[in-house]
């Protein structure tokens, strides 16, 4: 009877834990953000969906892992407070330097909830992140965003013994993926694939296909996302 009630009382802390999450929260109005010249500012909503007033705190950093990116980007307020119900602006400022002018480049939007400081003090606090996708596309870039990913290379090839997939971007412009899958025939072959950057190749593996397999008339298939966050679909020739 006893561990009864103590799995009834464990319970009933951890859905009111998850009610109290649940009910709190930030949502952004958009999955990226894209700074196109020669607009002098980018934005996006930032809405408190729950009751209780929140601190924001918002920044940007490079995508780059090796520290050698500058970000010269501000975002204005960094830090405010947002009431129950309601939404702010984040407003975002190029300072015109070090980015270069015949390609995009990527960076990271952060916006941090910061929620109040419980009057009870066996609450659990939690400051949640999101992390948006930046895009600055300088003016006058060769090509059109939306047919970068038909111009994709495909080819199957071996990484590290197993069966993968290099992609080649010949544009200037990011191509993000929400999913691609290899069909031969009846078969088809999930790839782990994520973005690729203008100018690159990278090589994605694929799930379930043997290392050494030919594939013949083999056809990529994939949903690329687009400026607004909506999946493009395409196909194209994976060659060997």
């Amino acid at each position: 009877m006893k561990t009864l009630m103590f799995a009834k009382v464990a319970l009933a802390g951890a859905l009111t834990c998850f009610t109290s999450l649940a009910d709190a929260g930030i949502m952004l109005g958009g999955t990226r953000v894209l700074y196109t010249e020669p607009s002098k500012e980018a934005s996006i909503m930032v809405m408190n969906q729950g009751a209780q007033d929140i601190m924001i705190q918002s920044w940007i950093e490079p995508d780059a892992k090796d520290g050698t990116q500058n970000v010269p980007f501000v975002v204005t307020p960094a830090l405010s407070r947002l009431g129950g119900n309601k939404q702010q602006l984040l407003r975002i400022f190029y300072s015109g330097k070090h980015l270069p002018g015949d390609k995009e480049s990527l960076f990271r939007l952060n916006v941090q909830e910061i929620p109040q400081k419980s009057k009870d003090d066996n609450s659990l606090q939690i400051a949640v992140r999101q992390r948006l996708k930046l895009f600055y596309r300088p003016a006058g870039l060769v090509g059109k965003p939306d047919e970068a990913p038909q111009q994709l290379h495909w080819r199957l090839v071996e990484q590290s013994g197993k069966a993968a997939v290099e992609v080649r971007n010949p544009t200037v412009f990011h191509v993000s993926f929400a999913s691609v899958t290899l069909h031969s025939g009846s078969a088809t072959y999930p790839v782990s694939v994520g973005m690729i950057a203008p100018g690159k190749t990278q090589v994605f593996n694929v799930q379930g296909l043997p290392a050494g397999k030919m594939l013949k008339s083999t056809t990529v298939e994939f949903n690329s996302i687009n400026d607004y966050g909506g999946h493009d679909t395409h196909s194209s020739k994976l060659s060997h």
